[in-house]
């Protein structure tokens, strides 16, 4: 099977439905976005192949998860209101992301300053995807505007990039990556 069709080539996609758009739709950048995300989140994950500590499995389950739960929310983003989705995102997906993050940070150190994303290129990378997951929020919340998106959904991005901010400072403590404080005289 080739990867290309040619059918983009003029500036428009499909939707799930089929349904054509140009490449610069809202909805087109909102999924786009949580790819953006994801992808950003494989990067980090790549980057602690050759690292190794007590409840590393767990933390790339909980991170692969989170990736596939993503991948089904720009799905979601990708079919239009009046389209049914297969799959639809729920609160407990949400309640997930939190009860990962409480358990992470019963393992850090409080904050008491802002941090710069910094440490092991695994960190900063979630750190990275952070900043692509609020976009993609903004992104859904503009869509959200034009025509309904599930609420759930711009909560879970919301959501998502608390998890990968506490996951970026959990993978720092786990390797021995430093946390740089916001210098407040600059």
């Amino acid at each position: 099977m080739r990867i290309y069709t040619r059918k983009g080539d003029k500036g428009q996609t499909s939707l799930i439905s089929g349904k054509r758009v140009p490449k610069n739709d809202l909805r087109v950048e909102a999924y786009g976005t949580c790819d953006e995300a994801n992808s950003m989140i494989g990067l980090a994950l790549s980057f602690l192949d050759n690292e190794d500590w007590v409840g590393k499995d767990a933390f790339l389950e909980q991170m692969h998860r989170a990736q596939t739960i993503l991948f089904h929310v720009g799905a979601e983003l990708a079919t239009p209101t009046d389209k049914e989705v297969t799959w639809k995102l729920k609160q407990e997906h949400i309640d997930e992301l939190e009860a990962q993050m409480d358990e992470w940070d019963k393992n850090l150190e409080m904050l008491r300053n802002f941090i710069l994303p910094s440490g092991h290129s695994a960190s900063s990378s979630l750190h990275m995807a952070r900043t692509v997951a609020r976009r993609a929020e903004r992104t859904a919340i503009a869509l959200n505007e034009q025509e309904e998106v599930n609420p759930l959904v711009i909560s879970y991005l919301n959501r998502l990039s608390d998890f990968l901010f506490v996951g970026a400072r959990y993978v720092n403590r786990a390797v021995d990556g430093k946390e740089t404080p916001l210098q407040a005289d600059v």
